[in-house]
């Protein structure tokens, strides 16, 4: 009897599932809704600084209930498909690893945490502007920053979408110490930050980024995820002064700008 065939594309069912939700949102956006009902919709689900001023303009709701959920909701909301698909291809390469190792739930919160924390970070640069912002940059970000507490490390995955063996995932992660002297992070955060700086002040585009980029709220979707990760990684860390050794895991099943 032939052995099973390894699956080339393992991606865990959440993040499919997240991918499957963007894009009907912003096909339903696009091809259903007329450019008064698409405005409401931005207007109700973005995020803008304006919203938290002393007087906001009457288009744009500022009642508690847009004020809270706008921290989220506008990560679900792109401006064409290049954005969409820009936003897509860099969650296949980072949503995997982040959602094998935490689980499903833990996974959509640190999601809508970093998403959060991306918009918290564009509200402190651009307080009392319009500044409107849409896309799941920030909270990619944060995948990003937690899947290098420990793809790097000793038996931890670094394939693009791995091969979905589970220990590989389950390995203590690293401490911000040891991080800060790993030479191969330090490489990735020098480009990372560059790469956002050029973006951010215009200098290039690229396909799926072009206008306005808030690189503020990339920056504040990946500290976020940097820093915040122990609060959301099931994983027990190693004992100091030994080897690290596979763990076990509990896993809970202005225009607008584009990020």
């Amino acid at each position: 009897m032939n052995p099973p065939r390894e699956r080339i594309f393992n991606v865990p069912g959440v993040v499919v599932a997240l991918i499957a939700l963007l894009l009907g949102i912003h096909l339903f956006a696009a091809y259903l809704l007329t450019i008064a009902q698409t405005n409401e919709l931005l207007a109700l689900f973005a995020f803008s600084p304006l919203r938290y001023a002393e007087v906001a303009p009457p288009w744009l709701p500022n009642w508690w209930g847009p004020q809270i959920w706008t921290f989220v909701t506008y990560a679900f909301l792109h401006a064409d498909l290049g954005h969409l698909f820009f936003n897509f291809v860099w969650l296949l390469a980072f949503g995997p690893p982040i959602a094998r190792r935490f689980g499903a739930r833990r996974f959509l919160v640190f999601c809508a945490a970093t998403a959060a924390a991306g918009a918290l970070a564009h509200l402190v640069m651009h307080i009392g502007e319009f500044a409107p912002m849409i896309g799941a940059s920030a909270a990619i970000s944060g995948m990003m920053a937690a899947a290098m507490r420990f793809v790097f490390q000793r038996g931890g995955p670094l394939g693009l979408l791995g091969r979905g063996e589970q220990e590989s995932y389950q390995v203590p992660a690293a401490s911000l110490a040891v991080m800060l002297r790993d030479p191969r992070i330090l490489a990735f955060l020098a480009v990372w930050f560059g790469v956002n700086i050029i973006f951010g002040m215009g200098a290039v585009s690229m396909p799926g980024t072009e206008g306005s980029v808030a690189w503020e709220a990339h920056i504040g979707g990946f500290l976020a995820g940097l820093l915040g990760f122990s609060l959301f990684d099931p994983v027990r860390p190693a004992a100091p002064d030994t080897e690290p050794e596979p763990s076990t895991i509990t896993t809970d099943d202005d225009p607008i700008r584009r990020q």
